[in-house]
């Protein structure tokens, strides 16, 4: 196994690298992944109570489909899965000594009701816009890939990160107000916004059908936040090794790069981004050569204005699944980022194996989404604050 690939396996035993969570107590159930089938059922009660991932199934009323998808009639093939890549499972313990940082009690006195709260609020909003949970991973990517996980996305004024050409297809703002507005009646000046931020991401994974992980609370919500900053957000016109670094910066690895990718498996981009792989690849007039013809073909309908928006996964785009990584196989990646992952040597075994096993991909997805809620968080008693107000620093 190569060198990189050890240190991915590696990394699966520590949830924690890069936060501020100490990973004291941390444990690895190390299952080889050809026999997962065969003892699915006591992994399943294993992981319940270890790893606290639990497979919750929407229980909303969603609106139908109003758009065609496209739909590749090709079957999928052993040969996707040759070079699939051994995995583990890794595995948290919910009785982690935090210390003075993240706990998952830190609102059990002062607001209690916090995660009802939240979870009926998005109940709310979701039975009215299906597709605001993806917009609530993307912000709550954004927000912790600059400064970590503070909330400096949230805050509305000249020159911050909202304002910023980055984040202008950035949504869900409306959704952390409504939910704040409501905790600050219950619990005033209690609540961080980037605790609600990050419970509120979680809670949609779970309505659209996504696996659940516990939040550890106590962020504290950051005073600044600088437009220019944003340019470190990948964009979806990376190549491998810029994304590796980024997510490297963020305390995160490969492994968190090619599974935090698969939250493309819901939500849609705009045309915008991609229309010069469709139109003009290479300064030329010429598409880019690694689209699927048929998959190239459909996008030139749907995108020929930039302002229209399509669907990230082709095949499943209101299903939290792995169809996302057999796409890549089948050169269906819609951004470049997502394509180049199937394509380089350093993640391509990991894209296989996530195709071949989607309960692997859903249960690391829980682990690597728990490790990117606690980039960079603010938990020292003179470093950021409780806001009142999402969108402003506190006058006080």
């Amino acid at each position: 196994m190569s060198n990189s690939l050890q240190y991915i396996n590696q990394s699966l035993s520590n949830p924690f690298i890069g936060s501020r969570l100490k990973p004291a107590q941390s444990s690895l159930l190390c299952i080889d992944i050809h026999h997962i089938p065969s003892i699915m059922n006591p992994l399943v009660s294993l992981l319940f109570v270890l790893l606290v991932v639990v497979q919750l199934s929407p229980t909303l009323s969603y609106p139908a489909d109003d758009h065609h998808h496209y739909n590749d009639d090709n079957d999928e093939s052993p040969e996707h899965w040759k070079g699939a890549t051994p995995l583990t499972i890794p595995t948290i313990s919910e009785n982690l000594p935090f210390g003075d940082f993240l706990s998952f009690s830190h609102y059990h006195r002062s607001c209690p009701d916090l995660e009802h709260i939240i979870n009926e609020k998005l109940r709310q909003w979701l039975k009215q816009d299906y597709s605001i949970a993806a917009s609530l991973m993307r912000l709550h990517f954004h927000d912790c890939a600059i400064r970590g996980c503070d909330a400096s996305i949230l805050l509305n004024h000249e020159g911050s990160e909202r304002s910023a050409l980055a984040s202008k297809t950035l949504r869900g703002f409306e959704v952390i107000d409504d939910i704040k507005a409501e905790v600050e009646k219950r619990c005033p000046k209690v609540v961080s916004c980037a605790d609600i931020l990050t419970a509120a991401t979680r809670d949609a994974t779970v309505m659209v059908g996504g696996p659940y992980w516990m939040v550890p609370y106590g962020r504290k919500d950051g005073r600044v936040s600088i437009a220019k900053e944003t340019e470190r957000v990948p964009m979806g016109h990376e190549n491998i090794t810029a994304l590796v670094e980024f997510f490297q910066s963020q305390g995160l690895n490969v492994l968190d790069l090619v599974v935090l990718s698969g939250a493309h498996t819901i939500g849609r981009a705009s045309c915008a981004s991609i229309q010069n792989r469709l139109f003009n690849f290479d300064g030329h007039g010429n598409s880019d050569p690694s689209l699927n013809d048929k998959y190239l073909n459909f996008l030139k309908r749907k995108c020929r204005w930039g302002s229209d928006y399509v669907d990230l996964d082709a095949t499943t785009p209101k299903t939290f699944d792995a169809a996302y990584y057999s796409n890549l196989q089948r050169d269906m990646g819609l951004l470049k980022t997502d394509q180049l992952l199937y394509s380089d040597t350093r993640t391509s075994p990991l894209v296989t194996a996530l195709a071949h096993q989607p309960q692997v991909f859903y249960h690391q997805f829980a682990v690597s989404m728990a490790k990117l809620g606690n980039v960079q968080v603010l938990t020292g008693q003179d470093e950021g604050e409780i806001r009142t107000n999402c969108n402003f620093v506190n006058s006080y």
